[in-house]
């Protein structure tokens, strides 16, 4: 039996959607066809900006909601055939509020898996990230769904995280054993794009790098800048949670990375360079107790499980996305002052 769950007139859900991935997400749904696509959020980051573009589209509902209340959450997904659970604390917040943190992505996920089987939703599509391989010196090579966890040597808030998405992953696979409720995992890399938020450390790297060359400051490198990062276009990823509903596939995980790793400082040149030239990088030492979520040495994060199970592989490379930000931020601040 298939378990696809076309896009176009359907009704779908995003759960945590006034965000970066949620708007790019509920656009590209929109423009596929979806009769409705409800927005879910409790808006404690703000979140209005991400969906001003599209906030007053017909088929877009936006219902301010809270993953701690399963009330909530029941009648947000009544009638809907998709969700995408995207609701979560990152690292950098985490590392604030760990308690708040491990609740939204615990409790907050077993909450809307509960409401999606009350509801008969025909497909649970889970946010997961590449942070279920851990961080540290342990991260190398091609990381493949099936790389264990490594912890030794990174940030407690990082590691945390991390879990966190593990334990959503199973409470998936909890669902879908106990209760049949068919899902897909995406694991995401580390996502950049326009309307880029300030919440996720490598991503926001990005952004200090351009602040500093735009203000003619040398931008600081981490180590020798060997270190692998691996980032995926918003983009590439709205497409991909579009497939996970399509796909026929159930009771998978699956790694969603863009088309390849990049350096530090291979990143760091090409922000300089796309910004129109700027000083050359200064190489600095660790900073004691700021997060940072690196890998200690070069890996990359595999896709080509994506391309064989929801016949989806990324589009964007770094060059092309890294110059679509930095005009979105050109425009976004000369509008904003």
């Amino acid at each position: 039996m298939s378990v696809s769950v076309p896009i176009e007139g359907n009704v779908f859900c995003i759960v945590g959607g006034a965000s970066l991935v949620g708007s790019a997400t509920a656009e590209h749904l929109l423009a596929r066809g979806a009769a409705e696509v409800r927005v879910f959020d409790n808006f404690a980051f703000g979140g209005d900006a991400a969906l001003a573009h599209i906030a007053d589209h017909p088929r877009l509902k936006i219902i301010r909601g809270d993953v701690m209340r399963l009330p909530d959450l029941l009648a947000a997904q009544k009638g809907a055939h998709g969700v995408l659970q995207l609701a979560a604390l990152m690292t950098l917040n985490m590392d604030r509020d760990s308690w708040t943190g491990m609740d939204v992505n615990i409790r907050g996920v077993q909450n809307s898996l509960e409401a999606a089987r009350h509801n008969g939703v025909g497909k649970f599509v889970f946010a997961s990230s590449n942070a279920v391989y851990g961080y540290g010196p342990g991260i190398k090579g091609d990381l493949v769904e099936g790389t264990p966890f490594h912890s030794a040597g990174a940030p407690p808030a990082a590691i945390l995280y991390g879990a966190t998405k593990i334990i959503g992953e199973q409470l998936c696979r909890a669902a879908f054993q106990k209760h049949g409720q068919d899902y897909v995992v995406l694991r995401y890399s580390t996502v950049y794009g326009e309307r880029q938020h300030y919440r996720a450390a490598n991503a926001l790297y990005i952004i200090e790098t351009y602040d500093a060359v735009r203000a003619g400051r040398a931008p600081k490198v981490f180590g020798d800048g060997s270190e692998t990062k691996h980032f995926v276009y918003v983009g590439d990823l709205a497409r991909a949670n579009a497939a996970a509903f399509e796909a026929a596939a159930t009771d998978v995980a699956v790694n969603t990375s863009g088309p390849e790793p990049i350096s530090t400082l291979e990143l760091v040149r090409l922000v300089t360079e796309i910004a129109g030239g700027g000083p050359e990088p200064e190489f600095i030492g660790e900073t004691p107790g700021k997060v940072r979520l690196t890998s200690g040495g070069a890996f990359d994060i595999v896709h080509g499980e994506a391309k064989r199970v929801l016949n989806w592989e990324p589009q964007m490379h770094m060059r092309e996305g890294l110059t679509r930000l930095m005009a979105w931020l050109e425009q976004d601040r000369a509008k904003n002052g």
